[in-house]
């Protein structure tokens, strides 16, 4: 059969170009900056080479067991692609700069001091550091403040009194919220739910009733321009949450932990509720991430699949209520 080179030209390659137009743009799309997103809750830690894999959303069904039998466990792998835990150091410092590069997220980072510093060396930018403290044995009061007026460390939390069978308004933290008062320190309190249906197993202190929102409120009182935001939204305690922040304009809560444990409807109806009853510039986007470094993707998706939310709701829950929470410049984040 005759082949009309000219014919091949006039046909075959016009459509190879816009072939290729289509490949080049779709790789245009692929290496677009993401929008940026701000985590306000990073656990700073190594990587675990004993560390299970986990589903997302495992207390779907709450572990069962009885005080003569095997131990319930809240890490559950029947699912289609358990998470993949970081086993190694390494592996879970390059997990950290590839949320950093390539999610575009910043995160607040408290925990492991040694670890904040590295990954604060290796991505300044993207690395806000926490300084975490739950009781007065942990720090005297002079070494917190010498530690918050450096300028290393921006932000307070995760203080977690709940855990020490304290309620956040005990006066022997008092003193350490005056001085993040004074210095315009942001602080971070777990309030709520331990999170795995047996925490008295785990942690023989923590009363569920000492996660009461409510219980905030002769603390702030005493500090009226403390700004703090309430860790894990205070769930399952929407009602406080919600008179709490009504009642303290300098009140936040971060959707972590419990959106990636909880099963989906349950943390979807929780989100709403806060939403609909005013509250979408006081949300902050948080994971609780641990040593499973895919649970960015999943809360992420979290926020993005939420159909009820619009997508400046969206942009302010990942982005615009943090800068404003934590006074940070929108603009270095362009």
């Amino acid at each position: 059969m005759r082949f009309s080179i000219n014919l091949y030209i006039k046909k075959i390659i016009p459509s190879s170009l816009f072939f290729l137009s289509l490949v080049f743009s779709a790789n245009a799309q692929e290496t677009k900056k993401r929008l940026p997103i701000i985590d306000v809750h990073v656990h700073a830690m190594g990587g675990n080479p004993n560390a299970s894999p986990m589903c997302p959303w495992f207390l779907k069904d709450m572990p069962g067991s009885g005080p003569n039998q095997e131990p319930p466990s809240f890490i559950n792998t029947d699912c289609i692609s358990p998470l993949q835990p970081a086993r190694r150091d390494a592996e879970m410092d390059a997990a950290i700069l590839r949320a950093n590069k390539e999610l575009n997220v910043t995160m607040v980072v408290s925990g492991d001091a040694k670890v904040i510093h590295r990954w604060h060396k290796a991505a300044p930018d993207h690395i806000i550091p926490s300084l975490g403290i739950s009781n007065a044995d942990q720090m005297t009061i002079e070494a917190f403040r010498d530690s918050l007026s450096n300028g290393f460390y921006k932000v307070m939390g995760e203080v977690a009194p709940q855990y020490q069978g304290m309620s956040p308004s005990d006066m022997s933290l008092d003193e350490y919220f005056g001085v993040a008062e004074e210095l315009g320190i942001p602080v971070g309190i777990h309030m709520g739910t331990g999170g795995n249906g047996m925490a008295n197993l785990t942690s023989p202190k923590y009363r569920a009733s000492l996660g009461q929102p409510f219980l905030l409120e002769d603390m702030l009182a005493r500090h009226p321009k403390l700004k703090i935001w309430v860790m894990h939204a205070g769930y399952p305690m929407v009602d406080q949450m919600i008179a709490l922040m009504g009642a303290n304009a300098y009140v936040y809560v971060d959707l972590a932990g419990f959106i990636w444990s909880y099963p989906l409807e349950e943390i979807h109806d929780y989100l709403k509720r806060l939403v609909q009853a005013g509250f979408g510039k006081r949300i902050l986007y948080g994971t609780d991430l641990m040593m499973w470094p895919e649970l960015l993707e999943t809360s992420i998706g979290v926020i993005e699949s939420a159909n009820y939310l619009s997508e400046e709701q969206k942009r302010d829950i990942f982005f615009n209520n943090a800068v404003r929470f934590f006074n940070l410049d929108a603009s270095k984040f362009e």
